[in-house]
């Protein structure tokens, strides 16, 4: 049986200003689904949310992964079920190599039990996985003696996150506006990249304004956010019509929502 990310009646507040307003949604794994909407819509609140960041207050919903509330988990625990989230804008860890981070993280995931101190995912067996999933998404492995993200173009940030989402295999992936600030090469490399792991055993969410990660991953389900809910859905046609028309036509047709667009920028 095919796990299940269940959102129901999610409502989040940040400092105390409420964002979402109740927005329902299921994923399952093997399912590709597309989160569109204008700016402030609530889009990346969802998203922060769903992984735990602590400026996001779940105010109430629920949040399940095969029947387990994640809603009071911290962001370790909702990872090792099988939750992961690409950032929008990805951190810097100056003095962190791109291996030790991902060996630290892969081991923390795959062993829930490890206690503080005890050993990590042996070396030699780390270092041949991660060959690999770095062969097979065409990346120099000299890539992984670098530090985390620093002195990385925006391409290499994004795509850094793509190699900790095959290391870490998740469930469910969010993938917070992945495509932003990228040239059309550096998308077509993650996009395709995202096409590689995408498959029976992970529900993705792309969260975009675009779509040029569509065209490399046709979502089953589109979604539109507008004020704090999810206000329309379709299929890989409704994101097209998206694209190119814009939002006015879905703003006529919900004008409640259309007058609140207040989501913050994450920090």
């Amino acid at each position: 049986m095919n796990s299940i990310l269940k959102i129901e009646d999610l409502h989040v507040a940040v400092e105390d200003t409420p964002i979402l307003k109740g927005v329902n949604l299921d994923i399952r794994q093997g399912e590709i689904h597309a989160l569109m909407g204008p700016n402030g819509s609530g889009k990346s609140t969802l998203a922060y949310a769903l992984a735990g960041h602590p400026k996001y207050e779940i105010t109430s919903g629920k949040v399940e992964i095969d029947g387990t509330d994640i809603v009071e988990l911290d962001p370790c625990e909702r990872a090792r079920l099988g939750l992961f989230l690409a950032f929008q804008y990805p951190v810097v860890i100056p003095g962190v190599k791109v291996a030790d981070f991902i060996r630290h993280a892969v081991t923390n995931v795959r062993n829930p039990d490890r206690k503080e101190g005890e050993n990590l995912m042996p070396m030699r067996e780390f270092r041949k996985e991660l060959k690999q999933r770095m062969e097979d998404l065409g990346m120099d492995t000299e890539f992984a003696r670098r530090y985390l993200n620093e002195g990385f173009s925006g391409g290499e940030k994004k795509r850094m996150e793509i190699l900790q989402m095959a290391m870490l295999q998740p469930k469910f992936s969010i993938l917070d506006e992945t495509d932003s600030g990228l040239d059309s090469d550096a998308v077509k490399v993650v996009a395709e990249g995202v096409n590689r792991l995408a498959g029976p055993g992970m529900g993705v969410l792309i969260i975009t304004h675009h779509d040029r990660l569509l065209e490399y991953n046709i979502p089953q389900y589109t979604h539109v956010m507008l004020g704090g809910r999810i206000v329309e859905t379709g299929d890989a046609e409704l994101a097209r019509e998206l694209h190119n028309e814009g939002y006015q036509s879905v703003r006529e047709r919900h004008p409640q929502e259309a007058t609140d667009q207040l989501e913050p920028s994450a920090s």
